[in-house]
């Protein structure tokens, strides 16, 4: 493979010599490259794969994962009127929808609207009724499907382009996954591409990995394409907290006095009133001084752990239903900040203050 490498090299630059001296984008040569990728191969669905429109991203909307809809769109959420501009506005939705237990959850989209399928074209939709049609191909939640999520390439990434009829080599810049998809896609057998390489593939957590040849890249894509959760389902309740940290917490806490109860089951037990008229004040030294009418309680408070596991200890003798080792589901900023906290389906104790 090295020994092809260089040859490929070697190819690359006799190109680049002609180059300077012709005003064409095309050179003609004489030896194929041995390091090179073909259609229809192993290498090349995967690629196809990796590079394949996500669709589940915005599920919370369309409750599909084959597609997307193209942003703007306009929602109508349990009639509040919500504009979705960005990706970050899935989050307002998802506030809302939140915000009570005890309510039906609706959205309404204003249409049309576009939807970017997994092979990136883009298909008007003039009706909820037509959009359901198109989601009812979709596979649904959770099931498998071709699109490899776990890990991205990193752009741009350059390839040579040798077609064996022609004997012509072309080089082409790929800066998005559209394109990568489509240069695979309209390959056809005469057809050979090599790649300009290293090139960088990224996990979803950040882990990146430097690919020095075709080997190493189908030995990355096979290793982490099912490395983790998707995340294919409709519940937009169970992963609010991937990017929250210890420190965000620490300093939203901290940095707000008065925090007031808004939720507080127990056992499945609502008690939310039970601390009406009381104040929660977080200290930076881990302490924690309740005031209400009539007296004050003191306890103690840690955070630990990452992500969707930070477990938050709340320790106030004289107020049990406030104590739990509870997990952090969700950081609201939307109007409210609220400090989402629950164990199982049947403990919750959510805070809320206006001071944000």
């Amino acid at each position: 493979m090295k020994k092809a490498s260089k040859k490929i090299q070697f190819i690359f630059l006799v190109t680049i010599a002609f180059a300077s001296c012709r005003t064409e984008d095309s050179e003609l040569i004489e030896t194929l490259p041995e390091d090179v990728l073909i259609a229809n191969s192993t290498l090349a669905s995967l690629i196809q794969k990796t590079s394949t429109n996500d669709g589940s991203f915005d599920n919370i909307i369309d409750y599909a994962n084959c597609f997307n809809i193209k942003l703007p769109v306009t929602v109508l959420v349990n009639s509040e009127e919500i504009a979705v501009n960005t990706t970050e506005d899935y989050k307002k939705i998802e506030y809302i929808f939140d915000d009570s237990d005890d309510d039906s959850d609706t959205i309404i989209i204003t249409f049309p609207i576009q939807i970017i399928l997994d092979d990136f074209s883009v298909i008007t939709i003039n009706s909820n009724s037509q959009l359901i049609s198109y989601a009812n191909n979709c596979n649904g939640e959770n099931e498998y499907d071709d699109d490899i999520e776990c890990l991205n390439f990193d752009y741009p990434i350059t390839t040579f382009l040798y077609n064996s009829n022609d004997e012509i080599i072309d080089s082409n810049q790929i800066n998005t996954d559209g394109e990568f998809y489509n240069f695979i896609r309209n390959l056809d057998s005469s057809d050979l591409v090599s790649i300009n390489f290293p090139i960088k593939t990224v996990l979803l957590d950040g882990t990146e990995f430097i690919i020095n040849d075709l080997i190493e890249l189908e030995n990355i894509i096979n290793a982490y394409k099912d490395y983790c959760d998707e995340d294919d389902d409709y519940d937009y309740n169970d992963d609010d907290c991937d990017d929250c940290s210890q420190n965000q917490l620490i300093s939203i806490l901290t940095s707000c006095p008065n925090w007031t109860v808004d939720k507080l089951e127990r056992n499945g037990n609502d008690f939310d009133d039970v601390y009406t008229g009381y104040t929660f004040n977080f200290s930076n030294d881990g302490t924690l001084t309740v005031y209400y009418s009539g007296g004050i309680d003191n306890g103690t408070w840690t955070a630990t752990g990452t992500a969707n596991n930070i477990t938050i200890n709340i320790n106030i003798p004289d107020l049990p239903y406030c104590n739990n080792d509870w997990i952090l589901h969700e950081i609201s900023e939307y109007n409210e900040t609220k400090i989402d906290l629950r164990v199982g389906n049947d403990d919750r104790l959510r805070y809320e203050n206006d001071c944000n």
